[in-house]
């Protein structure tokens, strides 16, 4: 049985939202966890107590230090000392990163741990990474991203030999930022299957299997789809509920927007891989429902039986790290 450690203080809704998530996704084959304060209703799942919670709004290694009896905290540490075998948290995701690289610790070789999440397109799931880990990167960490983005379209999404694309400007290799050039020219002469740069405009046209940025444009990216599908799908409920014609029309197209709606749902997912440690992190957004919360689970019971870290730490070998710093004149910087 795979056992998910949940923190249960984790996100911006109530934490009976999270345990009835939990609750929901537990099965014959997954045991959540729950780490919460004593007298947590936990609808019979296994509750460790863990008093204190790190606030959204609190500073992220400054919290992981002083409250190490946080339900974040606990949660992260159970799976450094082997008592889960992977972690789920809404919670702060800064506070998620120090913990995780504090107790979990990164893979061998792994320059910094990036944020998986799938994104849906018209030709069917794909990867984003980094997704928000890493603000400023260098060219060798958009490579290690790569290849990590890789593994997870492979064994999560069952993607056979996933092609790459770099997020930029243009789709012209001499386009971009002094990062995104650089990296392009890394990637190229990697061992993956890089199809050259991507925009913004065309991602959710599905022109790359995994899609790789530094966190910062990786964050702006997905927040501006999460955002822009969230209105547009409202625009069209308030549209079809503006008449009386509308309201029919609505009664036709009803079972292909809720498929559409069910596509295009940053909750189908649930959350995103803290991709290149030790140990298997999900980090879920911090107003997950109780069904994202249950799907993050999966998601991350999915990820343990598929082995993502210990592929993660084959395909990141010492050569393949070694070739990426020795090729790249800003690796020493």
């Amino acid at each position: 049985m795979i056992r998910v450690a949940v923190d249960a203080l984790g996100g911006d809704r109530d934490p009976e939202e999270i345990v009835a998530g939990a609750a929901s996704a537990a099965s014959a084959e997954i045991q959540p966890v729950l780490f919460g304060p004593a007298g947590l209703e936990s609808h019979g799942l296994p509750l460790v107590e863990a008093p204190e919670s790190i606030e959204m709004d609190d500073h992220a290694v400054e919290a992981v230090r002083s409250k190490a009896d946080s339900s974040l905290v606990r949660a992260v540490r159970a799976v450094a000392e082997g008592d889960a075998d992977a972690v789920v948290s809404a919670g702060n995701t800064g506070a998620m990163l120090a913990a995780s690289l504090l107790h979990i610790r990164r893979l061998p070789g792994v320059h910094r741990p990036g944020i998986a999440v799938v994104i849906p397109t018209l030709r069917g799931p794909s990867v984003l990474i980094d997704a928000g880990a890493n603000a400023d990167a260098r060219p060798e960490h958009l490579v290690q991203f790569a290849h990590m983005g890789a593994v997870f379209a492979e064994e999560i999404l069952g993607i056979s030999e996933p092609e790459v694309r770099l997020l930029s400007i243009g789709e012209e290799a001499e386009k971009g930022s002094q990062l995104t050039i650089e990296a392009h020219e890394l990637l190229q002469a990697s061992s993956l299957r890089f199809g050259g740069n991507t925009e913004g405009r065309t991602i959710l046209e599905g022109d790359a299997d995994v899609l790789v940025a530094d966190g910062f444009s990786g964050n702006v990216a997905l927040k501006t789809l999460e955002g822009t599908v969230r209105s547009l799908l409202a625009s069209l409920r308030d549209e079809l509920d503006s008449s009386l014609r509308g309201k029919l029309g609505g009664l036709l197209i009803r079972p292909a927007a809720r498929r559409v709606r069910s596509r295009l749902d940053p909750e189908t997912y649930g959350g995103g891989y803290l991709l290149g440690l030790r140990g298997l992190v999900v980090i879920a957004h911090g107003s997950s429902s109780r069904i994202a919360i249950k799907n993050a689970i999966e998601l991350a019971a999915r990820g343990v039986d598929h082995r993502v870290v210990e592929r993660l730490g084959e395909r990141l070998s010492p050569g393949v790290l070694a070739s990426a710093r020795s090729t790249t004149p800003t690796a020493e910087r």
